[in-house]
């Protein structure tokens, strides 16, 4: 592709032809703030338009304000982003925001972390009174907590919702700062199709959105003596915790990850990885099964709270296609309360099982109907990524300054391919490492499955397993996975086995992960970088292969006996509802 030379305050940069000023500046990662483009609305491949009086750019020989986002980049062009009459709009946008704002930025969950506190700064914005027409009651009757008192009528969170997620919770009405932004139900988005995603409050500029806060739950929990407390952490939050703490992106954190959990109390640090294995083998068994005996297919895998519900909203027809198996942390959860108990000698009852999650949607699905398969609840307390970072200042730890430890034994032993659960196609890879030597009896040459990897919205390719054609489906983002899903209806799409994941490019993107800004995610693609973390580690994993981890092996011959047998199945399996 062609590229267009043009200046910005009298800098050359360059950029691809058919960029827009906006895209074209954010391209070239300017780090100078005079030159960068100061946006609220706009958030890329998200919300591509700016309507909050902010985005506008001079370019010389033009009368005017130019809108940065739409207008394309032409050879030769001069733009200012510093002139005093720009500089002057912008404030007077910001003011304009305030004044219906509130101000308490100090006790907001986003304070350090918020796209209008960053412009309000560089820009030398005060407040001047309350800043409140009228306070609006927090409605925390969902997972995600609504603060209206926060919302600058920016529109993203409908726009991700509605265009990239196609579920449609939440409403924009009117224009302006006069425009209304909320649930479709009057009764908050516990009374939608919402599917806890979180790639609301990930698109949120401000602290209007965020997840109940259980933090203060398991400060209790660690407190209490009579519990034993323990705690997994998901293959995906070692990629992205980093952040949090000035690590460049997908930068691995395993090790630090496993010693703070540890300085903060816990009485055992655990890996879900171990259950992703767990996982995997119930699921390539449950796929062999029905591929071997006539069952439901395609197979849909079932790790995703925020697809299962989707699905049971919308594909009533299609929940007989859904793996029967828990998710990992669920199956973590049934194992810890069942045979670690037993093995401890502990009382399964005296156990608190804590999650550290990439995903808003597993805080509900502690709480789904069948998720109790030791007689008491699988999981107890499931925070974010985000809420560990907030005990981990509380408790005045400093995460940098970590040495790299390990994950405590037996449950904190995983292999690669139990890493790769968190990108989107590492659950299918996994899964064909034990299915394709299960079925053909032979070692894998190569242990990588290439055409399932990548953060396309949709990817497919066809195995031959012992002499059977396997065509598979990997999908992310609910709208996504809603085409595909008609596809399967029709009969226009014909496949055995298909991964789904709810949030664009996998868990490593998470509504429960980091909240990084319009302009860091523009200039960085989250998923691809946090991904790589995840193969990287696959690849230095000494057992990259679910079905040779040994703590799995031992498992199912001290206790489980095999994979979907009666035992397993009471532990590790589930059903679901039409909604």
């Amino acid at each position: 592709m062609k590229n267009i030379n043009f200046k910005v305050n009298g800098v050359e940069l360059s950029a691809p032809e058919g960029s827009t000023i906006l895209h074209a500046i954010q391209l070239n990662d300017i780090k100078h703030v005079e030159m960068e483009v100061p946006t609220l609305h706009y958030l890329a491949g998200v919300k591509e338009e700016e309507l909050s009086g902010l985005g506008f750019v001079e370019v010389t020989g033009r009368e005017g304000f130019i809108p940065a986002w739409s207008e394309p980049i032409a050879e030769g062009m001069d733009v200012r982003t510093d002139t005093p009459a720009l500089k002057e709009a912008a404030r007077k946008a910001l003011s304009d925001i305030l004044a219906v704002h509130d101000h308490d930025c100090v006790n907001c969950v986003r304070t350090d972390n918020c796209e209008l506190q960053h412009l309000l700064f560089e820009y030398k914005v005060k407040s001047e009174g309350d800043g409140l027409r009228k306070i609006e009651e927090i409605d925390d009757r969902s997972v995600i907590v609504r603060d209206y008192n926060k919302c600058i009528r920016c529109g993203r969170c409908a726009a991700v919702c509605e265009n990239i997620q196609s579920v449609g919770a939440i409403a924009v009405t009117g224009e302006g700062l006069d425009a209304t932004v909320g649930p479709v139900s009057p009764d908050g988005l516990a009374a939608t199709k919402c599917v806890n995603c979180g790639q609301c409050i990930a698109a949120c500029p401000v602290g209007a959105l965020y997840e109940r806060d259980n933090t203060a739950a398991v400060f209790d929990a660690l407190e209490d003596p009579n519990k034993f407390v323990i705690v997994q952490a998901a293959p995906s939050v070692r990629a992205a915790m980093g952040e949090i703490y000035d690590f460049p992106i997908g930068v691995d954190v395993e090790g630090r990850l496993a010693a703070a959990l540890r300085c903060l109390g816990f009485d055992k640090v655990f890996d879900t990885v171990f259950a992703a294995d767990l996982t995997i083998m119930e699921e390539a068994n449950e796929f062999i099964e029905r591929v071997q005996n006539g069952g439901v297919l395609p197979m849909m895998t079932s790790c995703c709270p925020g697809w299962i519900k989707f699905c049971e909203h919308e594909f009533h027809d299609l929940i007989p296609n859904l793996s029967t198996c828990k998710s990992p942390q669920q199956m973590f959860g049934a194992v810890a309360k069942s045979y670690y108990a037993e093995k401890m000698g502990i009382n399964k009852n005296d156990i608190v099982v804590v999650s550290i999650m990439p995903c808003t949607a597993k805080k509900f699905e502690i709480y789904r109907d069948n998720q109790c398969g030791a007689g008491v609840p699988d999981v107890d307390i499931s925070i974010t990524t985000r809420e560990l970072a907030r005990m981990l200042r509380k408790a005045e730890i400093q995460f940098e300054a970590m040495p790299c430890e390990d994950f405590d034994q037996p449950l904190g032993l995983g292999t690669g391919a139990g890493v790769i659960f968190g990108a989107t196609g590492g659950v299918m890879e996994a899964a064909l490492r034990t299915a394709t030597e299960k079925l053909t009896g032979e070692t894998l040459a190569k242990l990588e499955f290439c055409d399932v990897r990548g953060v396309e919205g949709v990817k497919e390719a066809s195995y031959n397993l012992n002499g059977t054609d396997v065509k598979v489906a990997v999908v992310s983002g609910l709208a996504n996975a809603r085409a595909l899903m008609e596809k399967v209806k029709s009969g226009e799409a014909d496949y055995q086995f298909i991964e789904v994941m709810a949030c664009p490019g996998g868990c490593v993107n998470g509504g429960g992960q980091p909240i990084r800004s319009a302009d860091v995610r523009a200039k960085n693609d989250l998923r691809v970088k946090r991904a790589e973390a995840l193969y990287e580690n696959d690849l230095g994993k000494s057992v990259r292969k679910s079905h040779e981890n040994p703590a799995i092996i031992e498992l199912y011959e001290t206790y489980l006996a095999a994979p979907g047998g009666e035992k397993a199945h009471k532990l590790l399996h589930t059903s679901y509802i039409k909604r």
